[in-house]
């Protein structure tokens, strides 16, 4: 059995992915970032970094993963699933996930602050964010341009990766008008069963005007 800790972001979309995509059991405990859970000293014992997404593997013992990249590798691994055993193939996946890591998640996430959640619009820094995201947007849809995967062999933990923040394109102030190879993927994504399960792990709180609020109330409060 899994404990997975999460919250309504992408970061933890994509093991929410992982974890039903594999079909491992698993128990999702929500983290309620208005009310700073992920500061709490028994959850800073399972990440030392204070943020979401982590997991506890209790098969055989007791496994704390933290870093979203991380417990995709660890559960590929432990599964023998979406990660090749072929050096070059595998290679390429994992360069995959941590672009996403070190490139898409880092600057969709800091146009979401200055967007949505800064307490006073700063245009110079939007712009800086909103322009970085859609030159990775060009880089995203290259490399689908030339493979029907990030990985390129088949769907993997890079799709699983990258997908999530996407799919937000939308609440980031973003359009994928000019990427349609992007778009037909994210469309090709959120056709998977596991993934629309995954997409209730927990809702997404934002379909709500109220929802957007909270969100938005609760970012500022980890700004603060």
């Amino acid at each position: 059995m899994i404990d997975f800790y999460t919250a309504a972001t992408p970061n933890g979309y994509k093991v929410a992915i992982m974890l039903e995509e594999t079909g491992l059991p698993y128990v999702p405990h929500f983290i309620d970032f208005a009310k700073a859970e992920q500061k709490a000293p028994d959850y800073l014992a399972i990440n030392p970094n204070g943020r979401i997404p982590a997991i506890v593997d209790r098969e055989g013992g007791y496994f704390p993963v933290f870093e979203s990249g991380a417990i995709l590798l660890y559960l590929a691994e432990k599964t023998g699933l979406f990660l090749s055993t072929d050096t070059q193939e595998r290679s390429t996946t994992i360069q995959w996930v941590m672009w996403q890591m070190g490139g898409l998640g880092p600057m969709m996430g800091q146009l979401n602050v200055f967007r949505n959640y800064f307490p006073e619009q700063i245009p110079a820094a939007i712009e800086r964010y909103d322009r970085e995201c859609r030159r990775l947007f060009g880089v995203l849809e290259a490399r689908l341009e030339e493979a029907s995967w990030l990985g390129g062999y088949d769907y993997s933990i890079a799709d699983m990766a990258s997908w999530p923040w996407v799919r937000s394109h939308d609440w980031s102030g973003l359009s994928l008008d000019a990427f349609p190879k992007v778009a037909n993927w994210v469309a090709r994504i959120a056709e998977r069963p596991a993934v629309q399960r995954a997409l209730l792990v927990p809702p997404r709180p934002e379909t709500t005007q109220e929802g957007r609020v909270q969100i938005v109330e609760a970012a500022r409060t980890m700004l603060a």
